[in-house]
């Protein structure tokens, strides 16, 4: 019986156990800055700060972006979110004049960590872990929350006072100025984007995919002005607990995206995949907002060098690999496109070196996939033909 990966991960979520921090009903410390807005009571959500016990700098608990670079492990990513507490009060969406959501705006808007203090109506207590928002530690109803005067990053004060500019070219914009996505996701989660008469509390796993797939629309009107690439490259990169293979193709833009859970519970060896042809994707995508994500990081990099392609991207996760958001992918691919590439004239050349750096066989990804089959096929090259070449790679 086939599995959705939604139905997968959340399954591998139950059987992961993670220790929080315990806090009483009076907790005085640091916001990274963070915020975390629910979804399940939408168009009310619950939405609130993420608070350390910890004074001073926090900034490295919601700092995704640094992670990768600074080789943090997983056990120290999954410690800074595990000390992190939540505190939450139902709030309908369009209620931003309410001053616990001006409170939470200040937090996102912050250029630094912010002393705060809150009392719980109960003590904090259990943890998050999902596969699209990065895991946090215990969480109660808020009754009193304050904090101390903030300083606002600058171009994200600029974007809130211009209550005229749409939410995709603030987003934009933003990209353009070098904010942090976590920062400027977190200032489109709190309404702090957009004409004034469209702000509204958007829950942080939405608020995360508008930005990727808003920031991905943009690029591409940009890239498919650009020269087709004349070879293949391929580019990789690995870290926790994954490994990602992203090969760019000859080709007018189109992009499948396939992901591999290798023995995370048992003996499984699942495979999801979605693709999205050279007209674009209408349906929100199957496996979720890493193929967003992804999408976005690596026309990002088209941008920059000017140039249109195809894409394909493989990732493979490994025993002890745990869900920790898609900024795992969004940074991990980020970092392979900054790498040194190979180039290959053929695309069976550049899958077979691809089958030498990962677990599961190309044959199960092409079986698997649309695009890639079609590639294949357009090439004259029959499956029976390549598997048999690749066997004997």
């Amino acid at each position: 019986m086939k599995t959705t990966k939604n139905a997968y991960l959340a399954k591998l979520t139950e059987q992961i156990q993670m220790k929080s921090v315990e806090v009483g009903k009076n907790l005085e410390g640091t916001t990274p800055p963070s915020v975390f807005i629910g979804r399940w009571s939408y168009p009310k959500v619950y939405a609130g700060p993420m608070m350390s016990s910890q004074m001073g700098d926090t900034s490295i608990m919601d700092s995704p972006e640094s992670w990768i670079g600074e080789n943090k492990t997983q056990d120290e990513i999954i410690n800074y979110r595990m000390n992190l507490v939540r505190g939450k009060q139902l709030i309908k969406i369009d209620d931003l004049e309410n001053p616990f959501v001006e409170k939470l705006q200040d937090i996102s808007l912050a250029s630094k960590s912010i002393d705060s203090e809150a009392t719980f109506k109960k003590r904090p207590r259990g943890s998050m872990l999902t596969e699209d928002s990065m895991p946090h530690g215990p969480s109660a109803t808020i009754e009193k929350f304050d904090i101390d005067a903030v300083r606002w990053d600058r171009q994200l004060e600029k974007t809130f006072y211009d209550t005229d500019l749409k939410a995709v070219d603030a987003v934009v914009n933003l990209h353009n100025k070098d904010v942090p996505f976590t920062a400027m996701q977190k200032a489109f989660s709190v309404g702090a984007i957009g004409v004034k008469s469209n702000r509204k509390l958007v829950p942080t796993r939405w608020s995360i995919t508008a930005c990727d797939s808003t920031l991905a629309d943009e690029f591409l009107k940009e890239v498919r002005k650009f020269e087709i690439l004349d070879t293949y490259r391929v580019y990789e990169f690995g870290a926790l607990n994954n490994y990602y293979i992203i090969i760019l193709t000859p080709t007018e833009w189109q992009y499948e995206w396939y992901e591999a859970f290798i023995k995370l519970m048992k003996n499984e060896e699942l495979i999801f995949s979605d693709y999205e042809t050279n007209g674009g994707k209408k349906e929100y995508s199957i496996v979720g907002g890493c193929y967003y994500t992804a999408k976005m990081a690596v026309l990002d990099h088209l941008l920059k060098i000017k140039k249109q392609s195809g894409l394909l991207i493989l990732r493979e996760a490994y025993d002890g690999y745990v869900p920790l958001g898609v900024f795992n992918v969004r940074e991990n691919i980020k970092e392979a496109m900054m790498l040194p590439y190979l180039e290959f004239e053929t695309l069976q050349d550049a899958l077979k070196y691809s089958g030498t750096k990962l677990r599961i066989p190309i044959s199960r990804y092409v079986k698997q996939g649309t695009l890639l089959n079609e590639m294949l096929h357009t090439k004259q090259t029959t499956l029976d033909m390549y598997f048999k070449s690749e066997n004997n790679v």
